[in-house]
């Protein structure tokens, strides 16, 4: 499984020497008690670290912007305004970070205590005050930080805590995906197409050519013990489907995967590439077209997409950190069901579904494939899972990229399909299929997305904006 390392996210809490130093220690144990238990809580899924230092001045502010920025464990940084921050404090340091940002507007205390309160915790205690002199300057620097209101011990917002956490950890590692391009991008297709230039410098995604001669060197060299060993994992792990084929003519059809499974991770490894695309047209050399070798490299957290679309496969990795590599992987757009009020479009590919997204056992199937002209090709096949999702799809329109993102509900296939063999996923668009479909074709959304039965809208849409990427929100 693709590791991306330790990450924490730092907790800012933002004050002022005015208060005088008794209620900075009262400030300061307020928000360790908060750490402790939002840390605590099991909700969140990265570690907060309380920065023991207030943020009571503008070098103190600068000083722990730069240090976030500097340590690569840092996915991002919380902020709190306990008390009043006067906020042209925090314009040089806001400017600086480079790291996502999350103002959390919450209190220490979740009622007014009206039996007690007096002027001492109305000072010490002003949240509501400090919010919006803070949230005015980061609207002006136009921050594109999040926002999450409530109170800190609530579920709901520790839940949008963590939401944040993850698109910040998308965000952040976005800038260590490579992409592999083993072969070129499918001829005459528009949509795979893109300057990578651009992607790199907005994105974060380097993306580099190979020629199918480079993996083909690498997937020969695989020993045969290495091969025997992955085909009995395969064993324990899936069904076996021979169809019309004797066993053994079968078991070679599914070696050649095995083998092609060890030599892309292999070439991926060696050049520290975390996604990667293929071609159909472009397999010189090759036995197959890799099907069962990508859908595994896949389920270990490599991005992927078909016909050399690496915009595609970038997001799928990224959206694969986001989700921890649960319930997310390519599609594509196949086929329409259009009886009335069964509405719903089939999501598969040639081979290549993510087994991640796996409602039932896999099975091993071997079959003919009437494109690229190679020997019958391995994959696995299963029904995809029910759940609501959202399917997102990158296109380059000359002056801009644009993210399409709509919101689906996923359902389990109600039909056995005996003679498709292929993984398949169905989904029906919103608000509805009518409107879903028209609106992605009229925006310009392509037929190559990943799905996220784990992510929301909301999450895509966040990282939309740390990357200042134009997007259209249909759901």
């Amino acid at each position: 499984m693709l590791e991306i390392g330790k990450k924490e996210f730092w907790f800012v809490v933002g004050s002022q020497h005015l208060y005088g130093e008794e209620a900075l220690a009262e400030v300061k144990k307020h928000a360790q008690e908060m750490v402790d238990s939002l840390n605590g809580s099991g909700k969140l899924s990265y570690p907060i670290v309380l920065q023991e230092e207030l943020a009571v001045s503008a070098d103190k502010i600068t000083q722990i912007m730069k240090e976030a920025n500097y340590r690569d464990e840092v996915a991002g940084v919380i902020t709190w305004m306990h008390t009043f921050s006067p906020a042209k404090m925090w314009i040089r340091g806001t400017k600086l970070l480079q790291k996502p940002l999350l103002h959390l507007a919450t209190q220490y205390n979740e009622k007014i205590p009206w039996a007690t309160i007096d002027m001492d915790f109305m000072n010490l205690n002003q949240a509501a005050h400090g919010d919006r002199e803070y949230g005015f300057i980061n609207a002006r620097l136009n921050k594109q930080n999040k926002v999450v209101v409530g109170y800190w011990e609530n579920e709901a917002v520790q839940t949008q805590i963590s939401a944040w956490m993850d698109v910040a950890v998308g965000y952040t590692e976005s800038f260590n995906i490579k992409v592999a391009r083993l072969g070129d991008n499918m001829r005459h297709v528009a949509v795979t197409e893109g300057d990578k230039v651009e992607a790199q410098i907005q994105f974060g995604w380097v993306v580099d050519y190979y020629g199918i001669g480079d993996l083909v060197k690498v997937i020969d060299a695989v020993d045969e013990d290495e091969v025997n060993a992955l085909f009995e994992e395969y064993q324990t792990l899936y069904d076996f489907d021979y169809g019309d084929y004797e066993q053994a003519t079968w078991e070679k059809h599914v070696k050649v995967q095995a083998r092609q499974e060890i030599g892309i991770r292999r070439f991926l490894e060696a050049g520290g590439y975390t996604a990667f695309t293929s071609n159909f047209e472009d397999l010189y050399g090759m036995d197959q077209l890799p099907g069962l070798a990508v859908q595994r490299l896949m389920a270990e957290g490599y991005g992927f997409a078909g016909e050399g679309d690496w915009k595609t496969a970038a997001i799928d990795r990224m959206m694969k950190i986001m989700a921890k590599n649960q319930n997310t992987g390519f599609m594509e757009d196949y086929t329409y069901e259009l009886t009335p009020g069964k509405e719903a479009i089939l999501q598969s590919h040639m081979l290549e579904v993510d087994p991640s997204l796996a409602a039932n056992k896999p099975k091993i199937v071997v079959s003919p494939l009437s494109i690229g002209d190679k020997a019958d090709p391995a994959r696995l096949v299963f029904d995809g899972k029910a759940g609501t999702g959202v399917v997102v799809s990158m296109a380059d329109f000359g002056t801009n990229y644009k993210l399409l993102i709509n919101e689906v509900e996923a359902f389990e296939p109600e039909e056995e399909a005996p003679k498709l063999p292929v993984a398949r996923v169905m989904w029906t668009p919103k608000p509805d299929f009518h409107q879903g479909v028209k609106s992605w074709i009229e925006t310009g959304g392509g037929h190559h997305t990943v799905l996220s039965l784990n992510l929301t809208v909301d999450q895509i849409e966040t990282w939309a904006k740390l990357v200042n990427l134009e997007y259209v929100t249909i759901k």
